[in-house]
């Protein structure tokens, strides 16, 4: 192995793919321009939806309005409501979107308080829809203050404090540091765009530099040069996890800056506006992760990057043309993305086993160090095993570059 003719061979390989405009595209273009403006955009409309149906109002049927005036009442004089005229086909205008939701009340609502009895009130919305959604939360909300005035009123008339029916006070408080919570909300997620990243950024230029190089003649040409192959296989293979490596720094550069600055924009100016106007709450809505959990993070996804890189241009290798190869590498990507989603799914836990598992353990003990957990038993066997899987890739992809019958497959 000759280092320095390795770099030769990667620099001009290099060179190549920086010409190369699906490079350019899959590489810098689509995580530092397309992302963000694929999240703004999802955010803007997203905003606008929710601002919107805040704003409009909840229109909601009373059924058997006649049996509970002082409601209605209520109901009228609360600006959060516009109250519908009764309908017999109440579920199939909440369908239609002709109402958000509906109150189902018995025929003897008020007279059935006044007895001391307890009426059973139904809220009726569509599952699923937005806005139906938030009108129902908005009616149970309004219930729950109208029912705590009744009971009031019915303390007050037997001469009782409002404390009889509270013979204590309930608080729930967080015992979990930010980072641990932020870890585990969304920790499993960015592994699997780690994964995903790490794997679209090499695909590309891994087709490119086999079996494109075969479709447009250069392969024999490359191979006809005095440097010995290894010299050739580890140039291109720095090639392809330079790509790899560059697109999940490009995508989780742009990625953080566009959350940030995304998380400002709009929970500035939505209906949580309240909450991120107070520094302290919005450090509570922002997620929070252990700092060096990123750093650990880079370091675990590094054997797993030879390992697609290698994989990649071993697989693309067996194609005779660009097409073929895409046939071949697409496929692949489901091997990746389906252990990835294993670590996200809950009970899904780190042990001796599921660390020996290429892609789960990654997702597995990502999602650990954002949190702040540091398992060092089982960080140093999935660093090993990952760095062993790696080793067994590229030592088959040198042996298929050396293989005639690959090579130059008719």
């Amino acid at each position: 192995m000759n280092w320095k003719a390795i770099f030769v061979v990667y620099k001009k390989e290099l060179k190549d793919q920086l010409r190369d405009r699906r490079t350019i595209i899959s590489t810098i273009v689509i995580p530092t321009v397309v992302m963000p403006l694929i999240m703004f955009g999802f955010g803007t409309v997203m905003t606008k939806i929710i601002r919107q149906a805040k704003d409009e109002g909840t229109s909601v049927m009373v059924v058997n309005a006649a049996g509970a005036p002082e409601l209605v009442k209520a109901l009228k004089a609360d600006t959060k409501f516009r109250v519908m005229a009764e309908s017999p086909d109440v579920k199939q205008r909440i369908a239609d979107k002709k109402i958000r939701v509906a109150l189902e009340l018995p025929k003897d609502f008020d007279a059935a308080i006044a007895r001391g009895e307890t009426p059973k009130v139904g809220v009726l919305f569509y599952d699923g829809e937005i806005k139906s959604g938030i009108g129902a939360r908005e009616v149970e909300s309004f219930l729950q203050k109208y029912r705590t005035s009744i009971l009031d009123q019915r303390l007050k008339e037997r001469g009782l404090p409002p404390e009889f029916t509270k013979p204590f006070e309930l608080a729930r408080k967080n015992v979990a540091p930010p980072e641990k919570v932020g870890g585990a909300t969304i920790g499993g997620i960015i592994p699997y765009l780690i994964i995903i990243l790490c794997f679209s950024g090499a695909m590309y230029p891994a087709m490119d530099l086999t079996a494109g190089e075969k479709e447009r003649g250069t392969m024999e040409t490359l191979m006809c040069s005095p440097t010995a192959r290894i010299n050739i296989v580890f140039g291109k293979f720095l090639t392809v996890l330079t790509a790899s490596v560059a697109t999940i720094v490009f995508s989780m550069t742009s990625m953080a800056v566009t959350a940030t600055l995304g998380g400002k924009v709009f929970l500035g100016g939505s209906g949580m506006a309240a909450a991120a106007s107070n520094k302290a709450q919005e450090v509570s809505v922002m997620p929070s992760f252990d700092p060096a959990g990123f750093i650990g993070v880079f370091a675990m996804v590094a054997p797993v990057a030879i390992l697609f890189a290698a994989l990649l241009l071993t697989v693309s290798l067996f194609a005779k043309s660009y097409k073929e190869a895409q046939s071949y590498a697409g496929p692949m990507i489901l091997l990746a993305i389906i252990p990835a989603v294993f670590g996200m799914l809950p009970g899904m836990e780190l042990s001796a086993k599921t660390a020996l598992i290429p892609i789960l353990n990654l997702s597995l003990v990502c999602k650990e160090m954002l949190s702040g957990t540091w398992n060092w038993n089982y960080i140093a066997l999935i660093f090993g095993s990952s760095c062993l899987y790696a080793v067994v890739a590229l030592v088959a992809c040198v042996k298929m570059f050396n293989r005639e019958d690959v090579m130059f497959r008719a």
